[in-house]
This record gives C-alpha cells, structure tokens and sequence, in this order.
C-alpha cells in the first residue's frame, strides 16, 4: 500500500476538497436519504461558491488524506466564530472527517482524528468536540474508542427530515 500524507488544503484544492466531500457525503448517507434530498444537499453544499468560501475562512482549516496520487479522505476543522455552534475559544470542532468506504479500516481515518488532535494541543486548546448523527454508529464507536463522550444533542435539517446529531467532546489532559 502506498504512503498516507495528510496535506493541508488551499484554495488551490477547491476542485479535490469539493469532489472528495461530493463523493463521501453521498457513499455515507444515500441510502438514509431520498435521492431529491441528497441532490438538494450536495447541490448546496458542495458548490463552487461555497466551498471556495469554506476554504477561505481563516478559521477553518481544511486536510486532505493522499494514498499516492489519490484523495481518500479530508477532514475541516474549525476555531472560534467558525465552529458551526458552541464558538468556545478553548475549543477546536472536527466540522468533518470522511473517508471513502473502500478504505475503511485502513487508519486513515484515525490518522485524520490524530492530525486534529496534534492541531488542538498545538493551538492549546482544552476540548475537541463533533457532532455525529445519532444513526452512523461505527463513527459513534471511533469516537468514543478515542475518549469522546457525550454532551448534548442538535438538530440537523436534511432535506424535510429532521435527523438527531449527538455532540460529543474530548477534554485534553497531560498524556
């Protein structure tokens, strides 16, 4: 197998951040979904436009997973006013972490939650925190393997559906 790299994403990737999220998004949740919410979603969420902003905030930060020459996953981060809720200046949101299904199991994933944690304590922060969709349990249990727990739960409007996200958090200590 071919060396993971996770590489920092510029405005110059808007074109490989926007297919890899495109591709995630839809092999995670098309089969929860009804096709027009699904089209909807991507549609919006994975625009030109939009992802070029994402990627211009200075409190996001987006990372890439290479295998060789091909993008197997990403993760977006957020800080401060970035963070899709709790804004707390002593925390760092993991906004996103996906890896395509067929390399599942192969760490890239928690070489990614790795990444992000280097990142919070480098920042000096003193939480991660996420939220995940109550249903994708094998995400649940990479999290709570890796010391997340829970701490309250949101709504997430997907389409006409309204899906339960449960917020999870890590508190760093001197490990």
């Amino acid at each position: 197998m071919d060396q993971l790299t996770i590489v920092k994403a510029s405005a110059n990737d808007l074109a490989t951040v926007q297919q890899i999220g495109r591709e995630t998004f839809f092999e995670t949740f098309a089969a929860f979904n009804t096709d027009a919410d699904m089209d909807k979603y991507l549609t919006e969420n994975f625009s030109e436009v939009k992802m070029a902003l994402e990627l211009d905030i200075p409190e996001s930060q987006f990372f890439l997973a290479w295998l060789g020459d091909n993008v197997v996953g990403y993760m977006k981060l957020n800080t401060g006013h970035a963070q899709t809720e709790l804004h707390d200046p002593a925390s760092l949101e993991i906004e996103r972490i996906y890896v395509k299904n067929e390399y599942h199991g192969k760490r890239i994933g928690q070489l990614l939650f790795e990444k992000a944690l280097e990142i919070t304590r480098s920042e000096q922060k003193t939480y991660i925190w996420l939220g995940v969709w109550e249903e994708n349990v094998k995400a649940i249990q990479f999290y709570e393997k890796n010391g997340f727990k829970p701490f309250d739960k949101h709504i997430f409007k997907f389409g006409a559906d309204e899906q339960t996200d449960i917020m999870m958090k890590k508190v760093l200590t001197e490990d």
